[in-house]
């Protein structure tokens, strides 16, 4: 790679550097959102193949193009943690860092030796945050688990179904590994919230954050626990639309495509009806009231829709922005990388990756002002494209000792 020694931009995480253990999908991720905001994010691989994320996705000449991003702004260092002279290594790189992130089972880093107690006796000031399935207690904390898992455990899944009698298939998951990525940013918020507690001095030492996949997608269930809790009522899943509030639905187009129409206030409800000339049911007092369009939302599904199929996607669209209704047709990843307000915030960003040439990443969220807000100073690196430069500017290994320990496959 030869973005190897490039400077990482600045960021106000800048000065806070992490060590990554992690793989797959959620430490990865929580430590990417970390870099993007300025942080130096050292990842440790395993000599050889590296991140198994690597072969995952679309793959241009061996190599995956999701790696570009995911691996963005970290540096990768290869080390054989089964080996002792590995885990010596690894501990004088968290007596450097400020922070660890990992996503092994439960157990692992205390196998290896790196327990919260033995990193604590490393680096007293260094937060340890696990990221797992089910979390690191519990009866269930050494089942496997993956994203979709946490999704299905967490709630999530069940409710992204349709409506019971309109298919026999399963609840569709969301195309993503959202229980992962959840989890990433519950993790770097539960890190950024550790630093800031020691820092402050509101705690003596570091803590350690316990994140599970599970757990963190059923944060996410709104209404669901207390309705259930009170009420003894267990949330439907409900297809397109949100059955807290009418109408919200996708509709089709004359055209095929499906545009999505929220107008679920009164003003919004009344000024919908005036676009589509059903003025009508606008002063039925079935519909005055949010509970009422929601008991009555297929009427007025029905109603929308007849409006929406004789109009093609561009055009519906057009009529409803000018009405100032929420609303958008259904984007792919080509309207998405086409789209003037992504363009314009910066959230389709061109790097270059010396692997691909030009490839698109997304931008940074959140948006910070000022100069230093962070940025993408380098796509995934190749395996391994920092250990020399690690090894040698932050422990102050000699070229020797770093040859002799690649030969002995230690890095």
């Amino acid at each position: 790679m030869t973005n190897a020694g490039s400077p990482l931009k600045k960021g106000p995480l800048s000065g806070l550097r992490v060590l990554e253990l992690g793989h797959f999908i959620a430490a990865p991720f929580c430590t990417r959102i970390l870099g993007d905001l300025g942080a130096e994010i050292i990842k440790v691989e395993s000599p050889g193949k590296g991140d198994p994320v690597r072969s995952w996705g679309k793959m241009v000449d061996g190599k995956s193009l999701w790696w570009s991003v995911h691996g963005r702004n970290k540096k990768s260092v290869t080390l054989n943690m089964k080996d002792p002279k590995g885990l010596a290594i690894a501990e004088k790189l968290i007596a450097e860092c400020d922070a660890v992130v990992e996503n092994f089972r439960p157990g692992q880093l205390a196998r290896w030796g790196l327990s919260d107690e033995g990193i604590a006796s490393i680096n007293p000031g260094c937060v340890v945050v696990h990221v797992s399935g089910y979390g690191q207690s519990g009866p269930d904390r050494d089942r496997a688990a993956f994203g979709v898992i946490g999704e299905a455990i967490g709630g999530l899944r069940h409710l992204t179904g349709f409506p019971e009698g309109v298919t026999p298939l399963p609840p569709a998951r969301t195309g993503v590994s959202l229980g992962d990525m959840v989890a990433g940013l519950y993790a770097a918020i539960g890190l950024l919230s550790a630093v800031y507690a020691r820092q402050s001095g509101a705690r003596p030492s570091a803590q350690t954050v316990d994140v599970a996949l599970t757990e963190s997608v059923f944060t996410l269930l709104e209404g669901c626990l207390p309705e259930y809790g009170k009420l003894g009522e267990v949330r439907q899943p409900t297809g397109a639309t949100l059955p807290t509030n009418a109408p919200s639905n996708a509709y089709p187009t004359s055209d095929g495509r499906w545009i999505i129409i929220a107008a679920n206030s009164d003003a919004l409800f009344a000024r919908l009806m005036a676009l589509i000339g059903r003025e009508d049911l606008a002063a039925d007092p079935r519909f005055q009231d949010n509970p009422g369009r929601v008991a009555h939302a297929g009427e007025l599904d029905d109603a929308i829709a007849a409006w929406a199929k004789d109009l093609e996607a561009d055009a519906a669209a057009g009529l409803l922005a000018d009405a100032d209704i929420p609303s958008t047709l259904i984007y792919t990843i080509e309207d998405c990388a086409k789209d003037a307000q992504f363009q314009h915030r910066g959230m389709i960003c061109p790097v270059e990756d010396p692997n691909f040439g030009e490839v698109l990443h997304p931008g940074i969220v959140p948006k910070l002002s000022g100069a230093e807000a962070g940025g993408v100073s380098w796509p995934g690196p190749d395996v391994g494209a920092h250990t020399d430069l690690v090894l040698r500017d932050l422990l102050g290994l000699k070229p020797n000792d770093i040859q002799a320990l690649r030969a002995e496959r230690i890095i």
